[in-house]
């Protein structure tokens, strides 16, 4: 290969497919006159001079192929043959040839796909907590496994559950007992399941949104436990989902929250005021109390009881002294497009709500 020129013996490159076939062509190049002569007579002590003026002869004939060939529009050459002759005047020379031809490499196209999803419902209690179904695959056939979070430390051997997928039609599919193995576990907290083969249909894989998982029994060296307790949807949109996960950890499910009476957990748990930590998964309270000294989550709630824009204005503005200087104009931007948007386009209060939510949970996700 020269600069990229393929030049083969065969009539094929491994991993190319020839697209167009340009004609045959052929150059040599010659040595002296006197070479075959001189050659002959040191016949029985052939010098490594001799030898390097053979190689050398042979790389400038096909130097002069290449060439020819690019000339018409080939990248490569198949076929090639060498011939030595000798002419006339003891010269010698040697030929090349061969087809020039194009040539493309395969491009190797994977049909392999990922699909990851956080499990959207939870139980509050100690067994293991489903926290999210990995499928992969390919055309052909999906497989799937199932990460949950031990906070015992069990020896989890296997659990069976019921998974229900919702696409983003909004449609369900739900699988009826599938089994998973926990066969390998060297992290007892967070432990992986072997892969099983899944129901979903490989063009349906991109179109998931969502999982929920209905654990009916897992087992133990101990023992079989049945678990007839009936899961907890997550309040949180996919995106806060994520945001909260990314900050607290693929437990979390809840935001923190505290009446002085209880305060609920970020796995979901609502424990007694005088509890210091989580009786489920051991948080302690001080390490996860908001930060912010603006309860914003109060500021949204009385905007989702608004029917418009114009009102979630209203409502931003009677807080707007308690918000933070460097937020301010954000907000009052997303209100402002937001009112602007809705004269053309229609209610945009769930928009707006959502892009507030966004700055507060940035801006948190930066404090913590």
């Amino acid at each position: 290969m020269a600069d990229g020129f393929m030049i083969t013996t065969g009539s094929s490159f491994e991993g190319y497919s020839v697209t167009e076939y340009l004609g045959f062509v052929s150059s040599q190049a010659l040595l002296g006159s006197n070479f075959i002569a001189g050659f002959a007579a040191n016949m029985t002590d052939a010098s490594r001079k001799d030898t390097a003026k053979i190689d050398q002869c042979k790389e400038e004939a096909e130097d002069r192929l290449i060439k020819a060939a690019q000339k018409k529009g080939a990248n490569a050459i198949i076929g090639m043959q060498i011939t030595y002759a000798p002419f006339e005047s003891g010269s010698f020379g040697i030929i090349v040839s061969g087809t020039a031809v194009k040539i493309v490499k395969h491009v190797a196209i994977s049909d392999a796909v990922h699909k990851e999803l956080y499990v959207t419902n939870y139980y509050n209690r100690l067994v293991p907590r489903p926290v999210k179904v990995i499928l992969d695959g390919n055309s052909n056939e999906i497989n799937m496994k199932l990460l949950c979070y031990n906070y015992n430390h069990d020896d989890i051997l296997s659990v069976r559950v019921d998974v229900e997928y919702t696409n983003l039609y909004d449609e369900r599919l739900v699988v009826k007992n599938v089994d998973f193995v926990f066969s390998d576990n060297v992290n007892l907290s967070l432990i992986e399941s072997d892969y099983v083969q899944s129901k979903v249909a490989p063009n349906d894989l991109l179109l998931l949104k969502d999982a929920k998982v209905v654990l009916t029994k897992y087992a133990t060296p101990r023992g079989v436990y049945a678990c007839n307790d009936q899961p907890i949807n997550v309040s949180l949109s996919h995106r806060r989902l994520e945001a909260l996960k990314a900050k607290r950890g693929i437990d979390a499910v809840e935001k923190y929250r505290s009446d002085g009476m209880i305060w609920t957990c970020n796995c979901g748990h609502v424990n007694e005021a005088g509890s210091e930590e989580c009786i489920v998964c051991g948080r302690k309270q001080k390490d996860i109390m908001t930060k912010a000294s603006f309860n914003y989550e109060e500021m949204i709630d009385r905007m989702k009881e608004k029917e418009y824009v114009v009102e979630l204005k209203d409502v931003l503005m009677q807080y707007i002294k308690e918000i933070d200087a460097g937020m301010r104009l954000e907000l009052l931007e997303i209100m402002e497009s937001g009112l602007q948007y809705e004269k053309t386009r229609g209610n945009m209060k769930e928009t707006v709500i959502e892009k507030v939510e966004k700055v507060f949970e940035d801006a948190s996700l930066l404090e913590n």
